[in-house]
C-alpha cells in the first residue's frame, strides 16, 4: 500500500485481487479555507494555513474510513470485490475505470440513450 500526498490531492493506491486500486480526494487550497473566524474576526495567514492543513487531515481520514469501510462490506458478502472498488481499479493506461466511463455515462444520461462507448464495452 501507498499513499501519498500533492499540493491538490490526497491518494492511496494498493493491490487487492490481483487489480491495482487507487482513490484519490481533493484537497482545498488555501484560498478555499474560511478567512474569518465565527465572530467576523479576519484570520491571519498561519491560522488559516493551519486551518487548510487540518481540512486536509479531516479529508485524508475520511478517505481511510471510506476505503475500510468497502473492505468490511467485501469481507462480510455484502457486496463483491468489483462492486466495492471497480471505479477505482487502475487500467493499463493508468486511469481509473471512472475516468474512463463517467463521461459516457453523462452522456447516456443528456442524451437519454444508450452511449455507443458503453454498449461497446458490453460486447
Amino acid at each position: 500500500m501507498a499513499q501519498y500526498e500533492e499540493p491538490d490531492r490526497f491518494t492511496i493506491q494498493f493491490e487487492l485481487s490481483e487489480r491495482l486500486v487507487r482513490f484519490r480526494v481533493s484537497l482545498p487550497a488555501l484560498g478555499e479555507t474560511p478567512q474569518r473566524n465565527g465572530r467576523g474576526t479576519a484570520l491571519p495567514a498561519g491560522q488559516r494555513r493551519e486551518r487548510m492543513l487540518q481540512m486536509h487531515r479531516q479529508r485524508a481520514r475520511a478517505l481511510m474510513l471510506v476505503i475500510k469501510a468497502k473492505l468490511e462490506s467485501v469481507e462480510s458478502g455484502v457486496e463483491t470485490f468489483e462492486q466495492a472498488f471497480l471505479p477505482n481499479v487502475v487500467m493499463a493506461d493508468g486511469a481509473t475505470v471512472y475516468e474512463r466511463i463517467s463521461a459516457p455515462i453523462a452522456l447516456e444520461y443528456q442524451n437519454g440513450a444508450p452511449s455507443a462507448l458503453l454498449i461497446e464495452a458490453r460486447s
